[in-house]
């Protein structure tokens, strides 16, 4: 008896490629999100920082220095939260997009291991003949 063919496989290894690139997308996107949070948790340090600075400091000019950097600190967690709310945007997508390819592999593999069952029973009928 022959062997078996899917007809199909071509467009299985498609879909196969598509979602390992999907699933890079989504890497690449949640990278940029982590990298966001971690410049987020710097400039709380810097924070923390200043204001241990400040307590402890008298002079004036140093206050008035300490807090330009604040106000400067506030500009730059203003500024990384709109991209990081960008960057979830993003991922969400890549996140649809890798489901999508997801569902469209796995209903290939289900036909694909349906018809090698379905050619399975048919060599063991041959084979009883």
């Amino acid at each position: 008896m022959k062997k078996f063919n899917f007809e199909l496989e071509k467009i299985l290894e498609y879909r196969d490629f598509e979602k390992k690139e999907a699933e890079g997308q989504l890497a690449k996107a949640l990278a940029v999100e982590s990298e966001i949070q971690n410049k987020l948790k710097q400039i709380a340090m810097q924070f923390a920082a200043l204001d241990k600075y400040i307590s402890g400091s008298r002079d004036f000019d140093d206050i008035v220095s300490m807090s330009r950097n604040k106000n400067l600190l506030n500009y730059q967690k203003e500024e990384l939260l709109k991209e990081l709310s960008q960057a979830k945007i993003v991922s969400e997508e890549k996140r649809k997009i890798l489901a999508e390819c997801m569902k469209k592999t796995s209903a290939l593999e289900k036909m694909k291991e349906i018809q090698l069952a379905q050619y399975k029973e048919e060599v063991k009928k041959a084979e009883n003949k």
